[in-house]
This record gives C-alpha cells, sequence and structure tokens, in this order.
C-alpha cells in the first residue's frame, strides 16, 4: 500500500491541482526519481531520451513543461490510471485474503481513502 501511496503523490506533484493539493509540484525541477521519470526512460525513443537528459532537473518553467509533454506524448496520464486501478483490485484482494488476525476492515478503510484521492 506504501507503493500505491507513493505513486499517486509522483503523480499528483506532477498533474494535481495546487489548490486540491495545497502545494505546487517540484519533483521535475528537483530531478527526483518518481515514477513517472522512470515509466518514461523505460518507454522514450534516443530522441525524447535527449530531451529528458536536457530539461528534467531544469527550473526553467519552459523545460518544465518541455517534460510534462514528453509525458503526454508517452501517454503516462493512462498508464498512471491503469497502473491505480489494477493496484486497487491486487490491494483488496490481499486484504480479502490476508489472515484472520489482521483488521481487514481498517485496511479497507484506509485503502478507500486513498484511492482515486486529490491530495
Amino acid at each position: 500500500m506504501g507503493e500505491f501511496y507513493q505513486v499517486q503523490d509522483d503523480f499528483l506533484d506532477c498533474y494535481g491541482d495546487p489548490a486540491a493539493t495545497g502545494k505546487e509540484g517540484t519533483d521535475i525541477e528537483e530531478c527526483k526519481c518518481t515514477w513517472l521519470a522512470v515509466q518514461a526512460l523505460s518507454r522514450v525513443t534516443p530522441e525524447q531520451r535527449e530531451i529528458l537528459k536536457v530539461n528534467y532537473g531544469s527550473h526553467d518553467p519552459a523545460c518544465v513543461q518541455r517534460v510534462k509533454d514528453l509525458y503526454g506524448e508517452l501517454n503516462l496520464e493512462k498508464l498512471f490510471r491503469d497502473y491505480e486501478n489494477n493496484s486497487y483490485q491486487r490491494l483488496v484482494g490481499m486484504i480479502e485474503t490476508g489472515t484472520e488476525t489482521l483488521p481487514r476492515s481498517m485496511f479497507l478503510e484506509f485503502l478507500n481513502k486513498i484511492f482515486k484521492r486529490m491530495k
């Protein structure tokens, strides 16, 4: 569940509404190793890799936008939505088949609070 939460956090840093999240995302500018960056690197062409290399980690708004445009070209938002839905189903299955000693309702309640969260 922690990985699921972190991937959501990486996505929201890039695509979240600052009015909802309470912060401006800076992962691209700070050159963080995010889920989005890793997914991009696993899908890019050599030309797209150069775009990432030149723009990722820059504080120039045009460079940040170029990275976001590349994420769009790579359809990373859809990839995230698929990951989110698949992870939710996998986690529900793990919770439901866990041992009788685990508080299933607590895990399900927490999972439902973070599923498709906006902040």
